[in-house]
């Protein structure tokens, strides 16, 4: 405040130089009596302003926030900004909203700061899972690997996740490894059907063909099937 009241006082000193030099100007006494009290007013108005100014940068913030620098500044809590459409704000990069406030974001261990200004302003690193606000280490069983998110386990082909390992999958005979997440990890091929672990040939009866599934038979056209066999329905 001092540096601008030093400002204040020079620019004083400047116009009423300026004052002195005009009054020595051959004009008429009227005219500089008029251009006098323009400048006299100048004068003022500027040093008043300069003072305001001194003063409205050192009034304290609690003139526009009640109590501590926590609490809301203009409607708006500190560390947060006006939304840039509509009414409300948002916490700035790095900070979370918490009862009204912006509190900073606090990265667990192995972990790191996504930068935004939605979720929980953090993730885990790959090869660790969030539990309880803090990023625990996956261990990955023998025969498995990481998915692509990092954070997910997945056995290799030919292994089927049991009990958090991977074991490796008995194709039965007639039988072939299936890629789905379900089931024990093999289908039977076409023709034949799986049961109790191994894989069954159909007994398909005359006038039969596999049907689309592969699983099952159906009776040719325009047979109708009768039990486990395919007959012809003699029309009145």
């Amino acid at each position: 405040m001092q540096q601008l009241f030093k400002i204040a006082k020079r620019l004083l000193s400047i116009q009423l130089t300026t004052l002195y030099f005009f009054s020595k100007s051959p004009i008429s006494l009227n005219a500089y009596e008029i251009t006098l009290n323009k400048l006299q007013r100048s004068c003022v108005i500027s040093a008043y302003m300069l003072i305001f100014l001194a003063l409205w940068g050192a009034t304290p913030s609690s003139v526009f926030a009640k109590g501590n620098s926590n609490e809301v500044l203009n409607g708006i809590p500190e560390n947060a900004s006006a939304r840039s459409y509509g009414s409300g704000w948002n916490c700035n990069k790095g900070y979370r909203e918490s009862e009204g406030a912006c509190a900073a974001v606090i990265v667990p261990a192995n972990a790191y700061a996504t930068n935004k200004t939605y979720g929980k302003g953090w993730e885990c690193k790959r090869s660790f899972l969030e539990v309880n606000n803090s990023c625990n280490f996956i261990k990955v069983p023998e025969n498995a690997y990481l998915d692509y998110s990092g954070n997910k386990v997945k056995c290799d082909r030919g292994y089927l996740m049991v009990n958090k390992t991977c074991e490796l999958i008995k194709v039965p005979a007639n039988g072939f490894l299936d890629v789905s997440s379900y089931g024990p990890g093999w289908k039977c091929l076409r023709g034949y059907r799986a049961d109790n672990g191994v894989c069954i040939a159909l007994k398909i009866p005359e006038n039969a063909h596999i049907g689309y599934s592969g699983k099952a038979w159906e009776c040719n056209n325009p047979y109708t099937r009768k039990q486990n066999q395919c007959v012809l329905t003699v029309k009145n």
